[in-house]
C-alpha cells in the first residue's frame, strides 16, 4: 500500500515541480523539503512541532512558550510548508533550535530526516495526515499529538472516502487533542479510539490579552497618514473575487463618510500587484505598504492601502475602527477573527465561515459580530457602525470578554503531553 501511496507522491511531484519553479516560488529551503538538511546540524532529541502555514504558525506561539517553561533544556524543531509560515516562524525560534521545512512524505526522505532530527516528540498543530511520517514516528516509538485539531468539512467527505486506508495510520498518533465535540465525533467515525481524543479547546483563543494601546495604533494610523478625524476599516485575509466587493462597498461610503480611509490586506500578498491594478481601474491610488515610507501624505489623492508584507497585518488591526474578515464573502471558509477581537475591534463576517465555524457561531450568539450575507449588507453594517460609537465599543468589549471566557486550550494541551512522562 505505501508504494502505492509513494508513487502517487512521486507523480505529484514530477507534475507540481515545474509549476512551482514557473511561479517563482522556488526559495532558499526548498531543498530542505527533500531531506537536505545542514551537514553541521547537532540536535538532541529536540520536540519538533508542525505547523504548515501562517495561521498554524500564529496559533503555536502560545505553545511555544510552554513548551520551553515545562523543559527548559529541550530545543524545538518547527516545521512549515510555506514560505510564508516560515517567516512568521521565524520570531518563534531561538540559539539552538531549528527552523525547517517539512520533508517530502516519501518514505526514503522521511527516513533521513528522522534519522538527523531525532525528535523525542513529534507535535502537529491542527490536523495533517502524513502517512509515511506517521508511520516511521510510530516505528520508532516517538510519540505523536495533535494540539488544535480539527476535522473541516471538506476534509471529513474526503477522509471517510479512504476510512479504511486512513484507520490504521490515524490510530498511530498518539493522542488528538481537539478543538471541539464535533471534531471527536468525526474523529470517532473515521475509527480513532476513544482513549486518543480529548477535547481540550482552541489554542487561538489563548491571546495575549491586551487591547490595542494609543501608541501601537497611533503609530500605525500616522504611517499611512490617517488623521484623528479620520476612520478606517481594515479588511483582513481578502481572496479574488472579494476585493471586488470591497471597493464597491467603499466607494458607496465614501458618499456618507468622506474621511473614511481603506486598508485592503490580501491572503496572499503576491496578488498585491493585481489588487493594485482593479484599484486604479476603480479611480482609486493604491498605496503599497512595502512603498509607505517614500510617500507623503500630499501626494496622496484618493488612496486605498495594500498591506503587501507579511507580519503587520495585527498592527493594522490595532489602528483600525472596523474590521471585516476575508475570505467571508467568498466561498472560502473566513478567516480568524481572534486578532482583532482581542484588540477590542468591531468585527464583520460574510456568510461562508465554515472553516471557522465554531467560533463565529459563538460570537454569532453572543452578539459580538455582525454577520452580512453579500455586499449591501456590509454597507448597512459598516454604516451603522461609523453611526454609533456606543455600538462599536459594546461590539469591542463582548468580543474581548468572549476571548477571556473560553482561554486555557494550551494550557490543558501541555498537560496532556506531560502525561505522556517523556522526560
Amino acid at each position: 500500500m505505501f508504494i502505492v501511496y509513494d508513487f502517487i507522491i512521486l507523480l505529484f511531484t514530477l507534475v507540481y515541480l515545474p509549476v512551482y519553479l514557473l511561479r517563482g516560488k522556488f526559495h532558499a529551503g526548498f531543498l530542505q523539503r527533500f531531506g537536505i538538511l545542514p551537514k553541521d546540524l547537532k540536535l538532541d532529541q529536540p520536540i519538533w512541532i508542525h505547523a504548515v502555514s501562517v495561521g498554524e504558525a500564529i496559533s503555536i506561539k502560545k505553545l511555544v512558550e510552554e513548551l520551553r517553561k515545562a523543559y527548559p533544556q529541550k530545543q524545538l524543531v518547527i516545521s512549515t510548508v510555506t514560505a510564508t509560515g516560515n517567516k512568521i516562524a521565524q520570531g518563534l525560534v531561538r540559539e539552538g533550535d531549528f527552523l525547517t521545512y517539512l520533508p517530502l512524505d516519501f518514505s526514503f526522505i522521511i527516513r533521513v530526516v528522522l534519522k538527523k532530527i531525532n525528535p523525542s516528540l513529534f507535535i502537529i498543530a491542527e490536523t495533517e495526515i502524513w502517512p509515511n511520517l506517521i508511520c516511521a514516528l510510530d516505528r520508532q516509538k516517538i510519540p505523536v499529538v495533535t494540539v488544535n485539531g480539527r476535522i473541516s468539512d471538506s476534509s471529513y467527505t474526503g477522509y471517510r472516502a479512504i476510512k479504511l486506508f486512513l484507520r490504521p495510520i490515524l490510530n498511530k498518533i498518539t493522542y488528538f487533542c481537539v478543538q471541539s465535540e464535533q471534531d471527536a465525533v468525526r474523529l470517532r467515525d473515521l475509527g480513532v479510539k476513544q482513549d486518543k481524543i480529548q477535547v481540550t479547546g482552541n489554542v487561538k483563543f489563548d491571546l495575549s490579552l491586551s487591547p490595542a494601546s494609543g501608541a501601537v495604533a497611533g503609530t500605525y494610523r500616522q504611517k499611512i497618514f490617517v488623521s484623528a478625524n479620520d476612520k478606517l476599516l481594515v479588511c483582513g485575509s481578502t481572496h479574488p473575487g472579494e476585493e471586488k466587493l470591497i471597493l464597491e462597498v467603499y466607494q458607496g461610503l465614501l458618499i456618507a463618510f468622506p474621511n473614511l480611509k481603506l486598508l485592503i490586506a490580501p491572503r496572499h500578498p503576491e496578488r498585491s500587484r493585481d489588487i493594485g491594478e482593479m484599484i486604479l481601474q476603480r479611480g482609486f491610488a493604491p498605496v503599497f505598504i512595502s512603498g509607505i515610507a517614500s510617500a507623503c501624505p500630499s501626494c496622496l489623492s484618493k488612496p486605498v492601502f495594500i498591506l503587501d508584507v507579511i507580519g503587520q497585518l495585527f498592527n493594522f488591526y490595532a489602528a483600525a475602527d472596523i474590521v471585516f474578515m476575508g475570505g467571508s464573502l467568498v466561498k472560502k471558509g473566513g478567516h480568524n477573527i481572534l486578532e482583532p477581537a482581542s484588540l477590542k475591534k468591531p468585527i464583520i463576517f460574510g456568510p461562508h465561515m465554515f472553516n471557522f465555524r465554531n467560533i463565529a457561531g459563538l460570537f454569532l450568539e453572543n452578539k459580538a459580530v455582525f454577520m452580512v450575507e453579500d455586499s449591501r449588507g456590509l454597507i448597512d453594517k459598516i454604516k451603522l457602525i461609523l453611526g454609533n460609537e456606543a455600538l462599536a465599543e459594546d461590539l469591542g468589549e463582548k468580543a474581548f470578554t468572549l476571548i477571556a471566557s473560553n482561554s486555557g486550550a494550551t494550557e490543558r494541551n501541555i498537560k496532556v503531553i506531560k502525561n505522556l512522562e517523556l522526560f
